[in-house]
């Protein structure tokens, strides 16, 4: 498994590659910790194209990291292919983390279908 966070103009983005599994969630939660340090507003996106499989075990992370951006106001937007999908919609979680194509869609909010960014409950 790759991670590599970055910071895009205000925007950070952490990157993970291979699998997401039980056994590789808890770096890929660390990286998400870091890439939320300091205060202020947030803006995290998440890039999982790179990724080869991934189980139920990412939830926890990224659900962690979707609320903390709310509570700083700003936003978690993850960028991942339809089988990525199939995880988020067996949790019903598909509004919390709908599928952006790149890195620059989630920065504009543009969602994967086309539309414009929907607010998540």
């Amino acid at each position: 498994m790759g991670l590599r966070p970055e910071l895009i103009d205000e925007l950070r983005v952490v990157r993970a590659s291979g699998e997401l599994d039980l056994v590789t969630v808890p770096a890929f939660a660390q990286e998400l910790k870091e890439a939320r340090h300091g205060t202020g507003r947030l803006f995290l996106v998440v890039d999982l194209l790179d990724v080869t499989f991934m189980d139920g075990s990412v939830l926890d992370p990224l659900s962690a990291a979707w609320e903390e951006c709310r509570g700083r106001l700003g936003w978690l937007r993850v960028v991942h292919s339809r089988p990525g999908s199939l995880v988020f919609r067996a949790a019903g979680l598909v509004g919390r983390f709908p599928r952006y194509a790149s890195v620059r869609d989630a920065r504009e909010g543009v969602l994967a279908d086309g539309a414009s960014e929907r607010r998540a409950t």
